[in-house]
């Protein structure tokens, strides 16, 4: 087993004291890491500062190769990393190996975009009050990021932040979640070993709250990006300060199934989004709006491919679903059925928990005053609510405190069109699940979702700032 330690920059170190990571498959130990303190993120954001003036004075074909080089280490190493992932927080192989390709995709991207990204000449004699210059603005880097990054992807949500803030000549803090320290260890190890690094220019350390008070309150850092909880994120808008914040905090998605739509395509689709990750996924699937007229026939498709879904041993090859994260989530995830079978709701498929382990669980006849389409769940359970066409489902749709991705099943297209204007929501998703995600698209949401937006072109922007010039 190996140990996580603390990047002071380049210069590896430990606090001498450790904090252990229990696998949530086994509870066997699978990794440590060193407790941080407050004084150790304040050392960490002095580093990075430090190391601003060498990021700012490197080339772009420096930070390019760079992060191609870590992409390639990645390949080298893509079965290790997956196992990594699949020992910290339990995601089956096969979805671990999916991870570490999009992060690979991820990184790469971001070496790409940044090589286009520019500024603009402007027009300064377009207005009468105007007259002839040239005139111009570019982008440059805010200076320190500071990353927090959440457990359901523990690598390839890190190279959302790391990969858009360093090619953009910034230094970063990150704080990755405790419990994939090793993950995030590796993943940084591979920056700070490369031959392109800039010097000093990443830094990690570990904890939860103290920490990340530290990192957030600092007046060092220029930019914030949290992914995570909605209270969490309200301490951080009221903690920052004067600084950019860039937040994506989940979701209650939701899709709607039309009378014209494939049904069987929809079930399939909607069977994916809803269990993937075991439901530990910010655009998880948690509400389906469905047609009377389709409604039975989805149920019963439903149920028929939750059914052949292999729940088990994460290192297994054909498991669909691992374990949730911890007893706590799979305590709370048997509360939420249980609330809503109390409230009048049926279980078609019969919720069953051994452990940390939970049965994907497709509960029907919800109806909106149920506590399960209220909240985010973060579990493997579904819910079907019964509607009269679209009229009835938007504004349903609608009726939440989050707005991340929602989605529409059919074949008519004016009502895709009014899907599109009328949901409330950062993306929209056309005869496919609201779980799909490219890593290349803006991502991000409204309302209690969050602000800013990830991909890489559009967190190169949120991590860089403009400066406009004049030259009379």
């Amino acid at each position: 087993m190996l140990d996580a330690k603390i990047f002071f920059g380049s210069d590896e170190a430990d606090s001498g004291e450790w904090s252990e990571r229990l696998s949530p498959y086994d509870n066997n130990v699978v990794s440590r890491a060193p407790v941080c303190s407050a004084e150790d993120a304040e050392k960490a954001l002095k580093v990075a500062q430090k190391a601003t003036k060498a990021a700012k004075k490197s080339t772009l074909s420096q930070r390019c190769d760079w992060l191609l080089d870590v992409a390639e280490k990645l390949r080298e190493n893509r079965e290790d990393m997956a196992l990594t992932i699949t020992d910290e927080v339990g995601k089956p192989i096969q979805f671990a190996r999916v991870e570490v390709d999009r992060c690979i995709e991820t990184v790469t991207l971001a070496a790409e975009t940044m090589r286009t990204m520019h500024g603009e000449t402007i027009n300064t004699d377009a207005m009468p009050s105007g007259r002839k210059t040239m005139a111009f603005y570019r982008r440059e880097p805010v200076g320190v990021v500071v990353a927090i990054t959440p457990f359901n992807f523990p690598l390839n949500l890190v190279a959302h932040k790391l990969a858009p803030a360093l090619v953009a000549g910034n230094a970063v803090v990150l704080k990755p979640t405790p419990e994939a320290p090793l993950t995030s260890y590796k993943f940084a190890k591979y920056f700070i070993e490369s031959d392109y690094a800039v010097k000093d220019a990443l830094s990690v350390v570990y904890g939860d709250a103290e920490v990340g008070a530290a990192l957030i309150g600092s007046d060092i850092p220029r930019v914030i990006s949290f992914t995570g909880s909605v209270p969490v994120g309200n301490i951080i808008t009221k903690s920052a300060g004067i600084k950019k914040v860039s937040l994506e905090l989940g979701g209650n998605a939701a899709t709607y199934v039309d009378r014209y739509a494939d049904v069987a395509l929809a079930a399939n689709r909607c069977t994916l989004g809803a269990f993937v990750n075991s439901g530990q996924v910010c655009i998880s699937l948690q509400r389906i709006y469905v047609d009377a007229s389709v409604y039975d026939e989805f149920a019963a498709k439903m149920a028929e491919e939750t059914q052949s879904l292999i729940v088990g041993s994460p290192y297994d090859e054909n498991t669909f679903m691992g374990p949730l994260i911890d007893e706590e989530s799979a305590d709370r995830a048997m509360g939420w059925v249980q609330s809503a079978i109390d409230e009048g709701a049926r279980a078609v498929t019969a919720p069953h928990r051994d452990g940390t382990m939970f049965d994907p669980c497709v509960m029907a006849d919800v109806t909106d005053d149920m506590a399960i389409v209220c909240e985010e769940v973060f579990a493997p359970i579904v819910s079907l609510v019964k509607v009269d066409g679209f009229d009835d489902a938007m504004p349903r749709m609608n009726d939440s405190p989050y707005g991340l991705q929602f989605s529409v099943f059919t074949n008519d297209l004016k009502l895709a069109q009014r899907a599109i204007d009328e949901l409330d929501a950062g993306g929209i998703v056309i005869n496919d699940m609201p779980t799909l995600r490219f890593d290349i698209q803006p991502y991000g949401g409204v309302k209690l979702s969050g602000v800013g937006r990830e991909g890489p072109h559009f967190a190169i922007e949120e991590m860089t700032e403009i400066k406009s010039i004049v030259i009379a």
